[in-house]
């Protein structure tokens, strides 16, 4: 029985009942949040290596995976709380040995080994996490589950719509050492006012304070844009983003 919207909205972002419902409604339909690979290629081929061990966490019905694929990848386990949208996923690619799919909780992935992958990707799940009940319990484990299976030197590539001032304390939260860069493009179709989007090459990392905040007066050029964070697995100290290492904390609190 497929449930009505107003049904599927009584459940938690966290809970598979409630992604369960939306993947039989949505059908065979596919749909990639925030933005697909073409935007976020630069990033991917920049710090992920073809030959690296990916996982995609709350995969979804995205092609992104699929994309991947094409452009050289050849390692992705894909894994989602819906075992109807993993079900799904598995037979549309089971000519494509590249990828594999799973039915899996983020908060628990104890399925895998330690050090497992060379990278993480999360495009919107710890998004959903933080939208549903008992938000920081559960993004929390989600971290500490990521960092478990990223190998020393590995990378988790965070896309969200989450600043700095709600994103970088959930990242270096303890027991999580990473270094992070920050990366900021605006969502798909933007213009500026001015009727042509910025010059400001999307490759450039946004400068963050010693604290990992953006600096003061910071202006996004669309409101609505996301955030990427390179996160790279270190030993030892908290790694906090620091690209301008002369500005105090205190300039980035409002």
């Amino acid at each position: 029985m497929i449930m009505s919207s107003s049904q599927r909205n009584a459940y938690s972002y966290g809970d598979a009942l409630y992604w369960d419902a939306r993947y039989l409604a949505d059908g065979s339909a596919s749909f990639d949040w925030y933005q697909r690979y073409s935007a976020l290629r630069p990033f991917v081929r920049k710090y992920v290596p073809v030959s690296a061990r990916v996982l995609m966490v709350g995969c979804g019905n995205a092609v992104m995976s699929e994309d991947m694929v094409k452009d050289g990848y050849i390692d992705i386990m894909n894994i989602d709380i819906s075992s109807v949208v993993t079900e799904m996923m598995r037979k549309k690619y089971t000519h494509i040995p590249q990828l594999r799919y799973m039915q899996m909780d983020v908060r628990d992935m104890s399925f895998f080994d330690d050090e497992s992958f060379d990278c993480v990707i999360d495009k919107g799940t710890l998004d959903s996490l933080m939208c549903g009940v008992d938000a920081t319990l559960s993004a929390s484990r989600m971290l500490e589950e990521v960092n478990r299976l990223l190998r020393p030197g590995g990378i988790y590539i965070l896309i969200t719509y989450g600043d700095p001032s709600v994103r970088i304390p959930c990242l270096n939260q303890p027991g999580c050492n990473w270094n992070i860069i920050l990366y900021i493009i605006p969502r798909p179709g933007f213009q500026s006012h001015g009727g042509c989007s910025s010059q400001r090459s999307i490759m450039e990392p946004v400068p963050l304070t010693k604290c990992g905040q953006l600096p003061s007066g910071f202006v996004l050029e669309d409101p609505d844009s996301h955030y990427i964070y390179v996160c790279e697995k270190e030993h030892g100290l908290l790694g906090i983003a620091h690209s301008t290492p002369d500005w105090d904390c205190s300039s980035a609190m409002k």
